[in-house]
């Protein structure tokens, strides 16, 4: 997936928001006001919430070592950052997107869910 498709996707979920809480740098997109893409602009990335620890979003740095890590600050949480110049598979970007949206939406309260 390229940038553009991966903000177009991420944006499209009910209630998400894009914000730039850091500057043009990184796009980070919400929902309920709570994190659940942070988008690299500059370098073509995006990380996603992959699992409640980095052991349970290790699957996923297992099956793409190249091209996904743990999340700096935030990867003991089940954060990964996937590289989108490297060779993930579409289907498998818009299954960890879809992931760490449901992941965040389901810690919302009620009256925040979209």
């Amino acid at each position: 997936m390229t940038l553009d498709d991966v903000i177009a996707y991420c944006l499209a979920k009910p209630g998400a928001e894009e914000t730039y809480p850091w500057g043009e740098g990184e796009l980070v997109a919400k929902v309920g006001g709570k994190a659940f893409a942070f988008i690299g602009i500059g370098s073509p990335s995006v990380g996603l919430k992959c699992g409640v620890d980095a052991e349970a979003a290790l699957p996923w740095r297992e099956r793409y070592p190249d091209a996904i890590e743990v999340s700096a600050y935030i990867g003991r949480y089940g954060w990964n950052r996937v590289d989108l110049g490297a060779d993930v598979a579409d289907d498998d970007v818009v299954e960890m997107i879809d992931l760490s949206y449901d992941a965040v939406v389901a810690k919302l309260p009620k009256a925040k869910r979209p």
